[in-house]
């Protein structure tokens, strides 16, 4: 029989059982949206997080304390105290291919303007941070290198620090807030740019001489963190060689002592943060998965039905010449058809879920092409593998025996 004809009689075996394909559908079609909605978001995350990144800079360089205790337990952060001025003065006279150099000493605490006030950050930083990290002074000025000498009491805030310590609207420039129960004048305030991929409000900040956070708030000659710029990206190698072997030499570490301090390029923060996220992409999407197996077991389970229920029906064509082949091919078509429609209909729901989420939750998303097209092959690969066995039992059948039955 031919093809055509086959693909005719699943048609119409279909439409006389619309609910019941709808809902054999189901299941193919959450599986494939699922999918196709998860990656999409997986994508979007990546391609967001790498232009974020890129926007601070291709060549900007990370140092942090690092500690590897005797027993095993490997510590990092702003809590360790192994950075100090002397090694940004090092780094500075002996790393060619460091271009900028900026120390941060950070704290957490409460800022007020008179009866307002605002849970925030103050970050500690000489004035190359501002290039460094990409950003600008929206309004007023930068401290200079001579604030930094005298400890001045000087501050730049973000827009978010702004809104909320002067909620009526007035010009904070030249005022004098509070953090904790030290007074800083405002001389700018930063261009703001927004949340950042991993939920942090990046204007929710200030900024100030670093010397003045260290000795007015944290009484501490230690640094949390140290952010260098290489001359030019394809000179970031290099750098952390340079500042690996400075280090060590002004810790004054042994040969057969590790570092205690973490260096890393912009390139290595990619590669770490695009793998957890494809990691957590394919986890998401395996999750999604189940529900094409789901789908896969609800066409096998009605395909089985279909045959019980249409047993003398094949038994009525085997009797006038309808060969095996000829059954087998019209139940496999049936499945396949269940599985594709149910494809189709996923696809669309996948991509305008995809085209939603950024609108409602200002999740990024891509739609990839691949995303759909394996979509495809998965439904199709589906509709086979469960629509064969009950295909094979219903070419199976004696037709006499399949004529008596009742």
């Amino acid at each position: 029989m031919k093809i055509i004809n086959l693909i005719r009689l699943a048609i119409k075996a279909l439409q006389r059982n619309k609910l019941r394909a709808l809902l054999t559908m189901l299941g193919i079609i959450i599986g494939v949206a699922s999918v196709i909605t998860m990656m999409s978001i997986g994508e979007g995350s990546k391609q967001s997080i790498n232009a974020s990144l890129s926007s601070m800079g291709s060549n900007m360089i990370t140092i942090m304390p690092y500690s590897n205790e005797p027993g095993g337990a490997r510590a990092m952060g702003s809590s360790l105290k192994t950075l100090t001025i002397k090694d940004v003065e090092a780094i500075k006279k002996g790393a060619p291919d460091i271009a900028q150099i900026s120390p941060l000493a950070s704290s957490s605490g409460q800022a007020i303007n008179g009866a307002s006030n605002w849970p925030t950050s103050i970050q500690g930083v000489s004035p190359e941070y501002l290039e460094i990290r990409k950003l600008s002074v929206k309004e007023g000025i930068l401290f200079s290198e001579q604030d930094v000498k005298s400890s001045a009491k000087v501050c730049l805030l973000g827009k978010t620090v702004v809104d909320n310590l002067f909620p009526n609207g007035e010009d904070p420039l030249g005022k004098i807030i509070r953090f904790g129960k030290i007074p800083f004048q405002v001389i700018g305030i930063l261009t703001p740019k927004g949340q950042s991929n991993f939920g942090q409000d990046q204007d929710d900040i200030i900024i100030a001489p670093y010397t003045t956070v260290q000795k007015r708030v944290l009484s501490s000659i230690y640094f949390g963190q140290i952010y260098a710029s290489a001359t030019k990206e394809d000179a970031s190698d290099a750098a952390v060689d340079e500042v690996t072997s400075i280090l060590r030499d002004t810790h004054r570490l042994r040969t057969t002592e590790e570092n205690d301090f973490q260096v890393r390029t912009q390139a290595e923060l990619m590669t770490m943060l695009n793998s957890t996220s494809s990691m957590m992409t394919a986890l998401l999407t395996a999750v999604a998965s189940i529900s094409l197996v789901i789908g896969g077991i609800g066409i096998m389970n009605i395909m089985y039905v279909s045959v019980t229920e249409r047993t003398r029906e094949i038994g009525l064509r085997m009797s006038i010449g309808a060969r095996g082949i000829d059954i087998l091919l019209q139940f496999l078509i049936e499945a396949i058809m269940i599985s594709i429609t149910g494809g189709v209909i996923g696809v669309i729901l996948g991509i305008s879920a995809a085209l939603i989420i950024p609108a409602m939750l200002n999740w990024p998303t891509v739609i990839s092409e691949s995303s759909i097209v394996i979509s495809f092959l998965v439904c199709a690969v589906t509709g086979i593998f469960f629509g064969y066995y009950p295909a094979v039992k219903a070419s199976g059948l004696d037709p006499i025996e399949a004529l008596r039955y009742e």
